[in-house]
């Protein structure tokens, strides 16, 4: 339950009008700001600097331009604008052709039809430049909807595109064996978001042997999984059942954040792992940044040791 409570502490101050100013004029203020760990930049300029940073050490990448749930219409044309000009600068930049994104972020909370629009304008625009597009999982309260515009979208012939499946919800079973068996491509996660016991598992043992059940299935079924966490135990029992099972390695992939377990990621890639790093930016950045935290509240320690020493 720490677990829960340290999510539920730290999405109520995301929501702090502000702690939000304060931490917008601090986080990423120079190269020491506390917040730039987990953030690349604000602008693109910067998240291709980092993105080129990451290729070097020869790992993959994923950009995720941050700013979910808009409040409204024209905010979220403005974002989707801001993405179909994110996909051309990623090709004059000529680093990996692969993004993030939010369904709230594309208007959906408006309208179901806006949110599927824009989603495909993006899919659209990506997919003559080989792009590869993953649909991020929200909250419960989004995951009908994100499904079903994926599998719309999917149906239409856009197949550069994949989502998102949380082993905290009680329904991801059921969510994975519907996406395998269109053989779209599934990202694996915990889930950062307080939710309510009917709808998921409240224990840490129980979100992780869900993530074990379902990342074994994954293996067993999915079309080029991603596993994605810093969480050694479960990076150990994906390990172990691809070799049980003969997986080969170049057939799923480990997705860490930005700037977390560095180590880590470097390991797995010398061991011929294939690991992707979710490379986050853009001036919306503190909603994220407040999950990050109450996800492993270590990572708090680290933020006040950054801020002192900025001080």
């Amino acid at each position: 339950m720490v677990g829960a409570a340290s999510k539920a502490f730290f999405q109520a101050i995301s929501r702090s009008a502000v702690l939000k100013r304060l931490a917008t004029r601090y986080g990423m203020a120079g190269e020491r700001g506390f917040a730039r760990r987990f953030i690349a930049g604000e602008d693109v300029e910067q998240v291709i600097t980092a993105a080129r940073a990451v290729e070097a050490r020869g790992l993959a990448i994923t950009l995720d331009y941050l700013g979910e749930s808009v409040s409204s219409i024209a905010e979220a044309e403005r974002a989707t604008r801001e993405y179909l000009d994110i996909i051309d600068r990623i090709v004059r930049a000529g680093i990996e052709r692969n993004v993030s994104l939010k369904l709230s972020q594309l208007g959906v909370d408006h309208a179901r039809e806006l949110g599927a629009r824009n989603l495909r304008r993006i899919l659209e625009a990506s997919a003559p430049h080989q792009f590869f597009v993953r649909i991020d999982m929200e909250s419960s309260a989004y995951t009908d909807v994100t499904l079903d515009i994926f599998e719309e979208v999917w149906r239409d012939g856009l197949r550069n595109v994949g989502v998102v499946l949380q082993s905290a919800l009680r329904r991801s079973p059921d969510d994975l064996r519907r996406v395998n068996a269109v053989g779209a491509r599934i990202r694996l996660v915990k889930g950062a978001y307080l939710e309510p016991r009917e709808v998921a598992w409240q224990r840490k043992t129980d979100v992780d042997a869900a993530y074990v059940q379902l990342a074994q299935a994954l293996l067993r079924e999915g079309t080029y999984p991603a596993f994605a966490t810093h969480d050694p135990d479960m990076i150990s029992a994906v390990k172990t059942y691809a070799g049980e099972y003969g997986v080969l390695r170049d057939r799923f992939e480990f997705q860490m954040l930005h700037g977390i377990r560095r180590d880590l990621q470097t390991s797995l890639a010398a061991e011929g792992y294939r690991v992707r790093v979710y490379i986050p930016f853009g001036r919306e950045w503190f909603p994220y940044f407040m999950r990050r935290l109450g996800e492993r509240p270590a990572n708090v320690g680290f933020v006040i040791r950054g801020m002192l020493r900025d001080w």
